[in-house]
């Protein structure tokens, strides 16, 4: 389970740059994993925090993501992981841009919304986007297969 922000403001998306275990870098919403009986929505604003600097509120819950993905272990097997990812609009309130350390991000910033689809990007961001814009009444989003 993980919980996400999408932020934007004057025609901008606030995105943080996500980093690999290989080293490959893709922009991401701001969020990511939730510790053990914590809240989503305190999660949303810790991680938030944690990877732009930013202070956030959640305005509104925008939809549940559930991806489903396989991919090879060691010994020759496989994993067959499914994550639900819980998407937040959220507000600035407070915080100064700064980039995450010692993290699995290693940079923010804000793009221009017509600058996003040219961006290397993980699938979570196309999802957000959608899910703002369209603002589903039932926050469905179809199952995601990519990360």
């Amino acid at each position: 389970m993980a919980a996400y922000a999408v932020c934007v403001r004057d025609g901008q998306m606030l995105l943080a740059r996500w980093v690999s275990r290989d080293g490959e870098k893709k922009w991401t919403l701001p969020g990511g994993g939730m510790d053990h009986g914590e809240d989503p929505y305190d999660t949303v604003i810790r991680e938030a925090a944690e990877e732009t600097g930013y202070e956030v509120e959640p305005t509104a819950l925008l939809g549940i993501d559930s991806i489903k993905r396989e991919y090879p272990r060691r010994l020759g097997t496989r994993a067959d992981f499914h994550g639900l990812r819980i998407i937040y609009e959220a507000t600035i309130t407070g915080g100064e841009l700064r980039h995450e350390t010692n993290g699995s991000t290693d940079m923010a910033a804000w793009h221009a919304l017509e600058d996003v689809p040219t961006l290397e990007r993980v699938g979570l961001v196309d999802v957000g986007l959608t899910l703002w814009r369209e603002r589903p009444s039932n926050g469905h989003y179809p199952m995601s297969v990519d990360w």
